[in-house]
């Protein structure tokens, strides 16, 4: 029987490995795991999902809180059960979740296994904002006055550029002008504002800053955003798992003013608290709930996402290696199967990290059923391991001299034999350097997975830059540079002994 050709190995090898290796990574296997409150990755929703989960644990479940990326991140984590509950808001749900506004919320929600609470308190809606000496001097005050400007520099979220109750639809509907538009982090956006490298962005009403930096927030005079009450999005199954925690989260409804957010905001952003403590502190106020925060101590959060690093490292490497040391063989033994091999290997070193990252969310979906959190980012980083182990393989193999090969052949050697014995020993030095490339690698890139939930070093890292906390940017920083230089001395090491050894 022929062996298959490189073209059809690829998938073939990646697929086998992969099912091998994803149920072994946190999130893919069946386990009993604690209740997770969900969050976006902006102060509000952290602070918001930290109340949360503080109150799970006063409840008596044990729980925890999991940092996202944007609205459908979360959405896709709570349908398939990575998320039990996580705070929204229903100007969201109508708009950009459900695509429709509903007679009835609550049962166009129940379709898809999700219960929603009575709203908590108070409203965090979208609306545009300037600096007022800015806007003084144009004689802007509405959303309309920005018709007569379009020169403005705009810069707003990601997220917001793109959904149909953000900047398309906004400019669609007063039919504004501008094209200059960024898009750019949430706090760096006031941050560029201030220091006048933009004239407009976007703001939640409840924003700490826009009493901070004293900015104007624009009259939506023709009425285009909806109304964003804040509301609990829950699985409907955790009411039949744990009761008290529904209970729990529904003694928020109607006890947070508008007044009260901005300020527990204020002290995240502005007073660079932990959103634990400032949830901590409100709950003690307003619940007489005396629960303690999930931040724990800088020890505790760094071996917390070192391990969490190490769980996306560890086994997209070694789930890379399986597959690329073979292609490496084919591409050495086959030079028009090499040809497609590196090629292939190096399109996808080619595509963006992020972008690569994002693509692997649908594919784990129909491969594990799990689009958020560590399956797509062991995939993605498994993907982009392969490319230094393939080609140092198949350099490795194809400088050996000819007088070597022809001298095992000559001692009878079966092919094989000769690969496994004298080959790959004499090409091991060059191999592990590629393996050393890929793991260097593969832990900067892994911090990308704090976008999607994946944990490790970009959790820190992306809540740094959301709060402009440069100290909470090094906890995340500094360890991972300290594991890369740690695996850089490991390899440089096996390297050393592999090479004493030949």
């Amino acid at each position: 029987m022929r062996p298959p050709s490189a073209p059809h190995a690829l998938p073939l090898l990646a697929c086998c490995a992969l099912a091998a290796v994803i149920p072994l990574v946190p999130g893919c296997a069946p386990a009993a795991k604690p209740v997770v409150i969900g969050a976006k990755k902006f102060t509000e929703s952290v602070i918001l999902a930290e109340t949360g989960a503080q109150l799970a644990r006063h409840a008596g479940a044990a729980a925890r809180r999991d940092d996202l990326g944007g609205t459908p991140a979360l959405w896709l984590a709570l349908t398939q059960g990575d998320i039990d509950a996580y705070p929204e808001y229903t100007g969201t749900i109508t708009r950009q979740i459900l695509k429709a506004d509903p007679p009835d919320l609550a049962a166009a929600l129940a379709a898809h296994g999700v219960r929603v609470s009575r709203p908590l308190g108070f409203r965090n809606n979208y609306a545009l904002g300037m600096r007022k000496d800015v806007a003084a001097a144009r004689g802007i005050t509405r959303v309309s006055d920005l018709r007569a400007h379009p020169a403005l520099r705009l810069g707003f979220i990601h997220e917001f550029l793109d959904r149909p109750d953000g900047w398309t639809g906004v400019k669609r509907h007063y039919g504004l002008p501008q094209t200059d538009v960024r898009g750019m982090n949430h706090t760096l956006a006031y941050r560029a504002l201030v220091e006048g490298a933009i004239d407009v962005t976007e703001v939640y009403t409840t924003d700490g800053e826009i009493a901070q930096y004293d900015l104007l927030v624009l009259d939506d005079d023709q009425h285009f955003f909806p109304a964003y009450e804040a509301v609990w999005l829950y699985r409907a199954d955790l009411g039949e798992r744990h009761p008290a925690v529904v209970d729990q989260l529904r003694r928020l409804e109607g006890r947070i003013t508008e007044a009260r957010m901005q300020r527990m905001n204020a002290a995240v952003q502005a007073d660079k608290r932990e959103e634990g403590a400032v949830a901590a502190e409100f709950l003690r106020a307003e619940l007489g709930v005396a629960a303690g925060t999930s931040d724990g101590t800088l020890a505790s959060r760094v071996l917390a996402t070192t391990g969490e690093h190490l769980l996306l490292v560890v086994p997209s490497l070694l789930t890379a290696v399986l597959v690329a040391v073979p292609l490496g063989v084919v591409a050495a033994r086959r030079p028009w199967a090499g040809r497609v091999v590196l090629a292939a290997a190096g399109v996808l070193q080619t595509i963006p990290s992020l972008a690569l990252l994002l693509f692997m969310i649908p594919v784990m979906m129909w491969l594990v059923g799990r689009g958020t959190g560590a399956p797509p980012a062991v995939a993605a980083l498994f993907l982009y391991s392969l490319l230094p182990v393939v080609r140092n393989t198949h350099a490795g193999l194809t400088g050996i001299p000819g007088s070597l090969r022809e001298a095992a052949a000559a001692m009878g050697l079966p092919p094989l034999a000769a690969l496994w014995r004298v080959e790959l020993p004499l090409a091991a030095p060059t191999i592990l350097a590629g393996v050393r490339t890929a793991a260097v690698i593969n832990v900067g890139t892994a911090t990308l997975g704090g976008f999607i939930g994946a944990g490790g070093y970009g959790r820190p890292i992306l809540r740094g830059i959301d709060k402009f906390d440069v100290p909470l940017m090094l906890e995340g920083a500094i360890p991972a540079a300290a594991l890369a230089l740690a695996i850089e001395a490991l390899f440089g090491l096996v390297e050393r002994l592999v090479a004493r050894r030949g």
